[in-house]
């Protein structure tokens, strides 16, 4: 038995599916990190550094650098950019992939029943 072809339409809406959740489960752990490295101090640290070597450079009020906005907006950024590119490629792989069967034939799969 060969797979020789692969819909890409159905491969554009299971990709799709899957980097949705993908993407939830990015948020999840970046928000788990946000917590843990938030509970050690880490955030508050780190503007107080940054806040410090900028007032002495001159550069008056800073505000926060680090803050849950920042933080979750850009990684809601990097999640929505990683669907659009996982959902492409494996829709561009399977229109390469119906390509290349048509020049070479498709993968060959043996089945059997179960005892």
């Amino acid at each position: 038995m060969q797979i020789r072809r692969i819909d890409p339409w159905s491969t554009l809406k299971v990709s799709l599916v899957l980097s949705v959740t993908l993407f939830f489960v990015w948020m999840i752990a970046v928000a788990f990190l946000y917590l843990v490295l938030g509970g050690m101090g880490v955030w508050s640290k780190l503007n107080s550094n940054v806040g410090d070597l900028l007032t002495n450079a001159g550069g008056g009020n800073t505000g926060e650098l680090v803050s849950s906005g920042t933080i979750f907006g850009g990684a809601a950024l990097i999640g929505l950019v990683n669907i659009v590119l996982l959902t492409a490629m494996a829709t561009v792989g399977a229109f390469i992939y119906n390509l290349t069967t048509d020049l070479i034939g498709g993968i060959e799969v043996t089945l059997a029943d179960r005892d």
